[in-house]
């Protein structure tokens, strides 16, 4: 997955995570970047699902 485009920004993309018991789910888009935490797996992949959306992506990635 190639996560740099060829004018050297960042493509956007939305990551989720789980480690030590809690979902982490990543949001980046353009420059800026959010990590977010949550104890429920439901609630990070409901965040998860409303950033793919709002970005325009055709999926999230489950790392």
């Amino acid at each position: 997955m190639d996560r740099v485009a060829h004018d050297g920004e960042v493509n956007p993309c939305v990551e989720v995570i789980e480690a030590c018991g809690e979902w982490f789910v990543r949001v980046v888009d353009g420059d800026e970047e959010l990590t977010r935490a949550f104890e429920l797996e439901s609630f990070a992949l409901t965040y998860a699902e409303g950033q793919r959306r709002r970005l325009g992506l055709a999926d999230f990635d489950r790392l």
